[in-house]
């Protein structure tokens, strides 16, 4: 028969959100065990310098950050693991989770495994990610201090990016797919008003070209096919989020964009079952919103266990 291992609780993801909940769970002598898949640290890990988590008033890099995380809650008692997992079984108590290599049951299971930006799939976005393409403003609009800069897409999410680049940038051009800006009347009103912002319609990115660093963009006009070049200091991507929930999407409730749905108190429509981070997060995505609903995910789910074992 297959050897099964049990766990008190279960984490899946090691980015901010995980690693939170790993260490409250940690000092709430749970023992939790974390599998991280083989990207460490999750999307923090990307950014080369965070300059708005609190404590750090210099910045510090996400690889630094996710390390940190990780060896506090390793000082308490945490186990973090890269291997992947294969898939969980929410609909049998306790909760099933399968890496290639060996079963657990977990009385109490964690979602962590956040989301990944949605990408254009063109040539030169992942040579040139982290050196000129970036996909949070908030994270890298600072580097961008009186240069003249690009944002693709058209939604809520694009125009906000490009408002708040305004106050670094020394022009913002919007590229979209489109003549007409998906986003609500106030943000487009607040965009066209705004001196610092440009338009591209009807225009879509063909290649991201550039040495070390972006320095091009190469474009077309879907309309009439026709293809050219623009110089560019740095590309933001906006075109939307897609949460990791491969593992799950059959077995918990989740909004039409694929977030997992929770409740204030972290717990998704199954119980035992709590959800952190960005794959139930579609509007924040910080950080620090993160970390603090990782923390009260672990906090939440050591009433559960206390609650069926009085």
């Amino acid at each position: 028969m297959e050897t099964r291992e049990h766990e008190k609780m279960i984490i899946i993801g090691g980015g901010p959100a995980g690693l939170t909940a790993a260490l409250y769970a940690a000092r709430a002598e749970l023992q939790p065990l974390v599998f991280t898949g083989m990207t460490l640290y999750g999307q923090v890990s990307q950014t080369d310098l965070i300059e708005n988590y609190p404590g750090f008033p210099e910045g510090i890099t996400g690889m630094e950050l996710g390390e940190r995380l990780e060896k506090h809650a390793t000082r308490f008692g945490a186990r973090i693991l890269t291997e992947p997992v294969e898939s969980v079984d929410l609909l049998r108590s306790p909760f099933l989770v399968k890496t290639y290599t060996k079963t657990y049951e977990a009385e109490t299971l964690i979602l962590a495994m956040g989301a990944d930006h949605k990408k254009l799939e063109v040539p030169g976005e992942a040579e040139f990610t982290g050196k000129g393409v970036s996909y949070c403003a908030t994270c890298d609009g600072f580097f961008y201090r009186g240069k003249d800069i690009h944002v693709i897409g058209g939604g809520d999410s694009a125009i906000e990016e490009a408002l708040y680049l305004t106050r670094f940038a020394n022009s913002v051009t919007i590229i979209h797919r489109r003549n007409a800006l998906r986003a609500g009347p106030l943000l487009e009103r607040r965009a066209r008003a705004n001196a610092k912002i440009r338009f591209l319609w009807d225009t879509v990115v063909e290649e991201i070209v550039g040495r070390e660093r972006v320095q091009n963009l190469r474009l077309r006009n879907v309309k009439t096919d026709q293809q050219f070049e623009v110089p560019t200091d740095g590309v933001f991507i906006s075109i939307g989020h897609v949460p990791n929930n491969a593992l799950i999407a059959d077995q918990v409730e989740l909004d039409k964009q694929g977030y997992v749905r929770i409740d204030w108190k972290m717990r998704t429509s199954v119980p035992g079952v709590f959800a952190a981070g960005e794959i139930a997060d579609p509007h924040y995505r910080q950080i620090i919103t993160s970390a603090a609903m990782g923390a009260a995910a672990a906090l939440q789910a050591d009433c559960y266990l206390n609650e069926q074992n009085p």
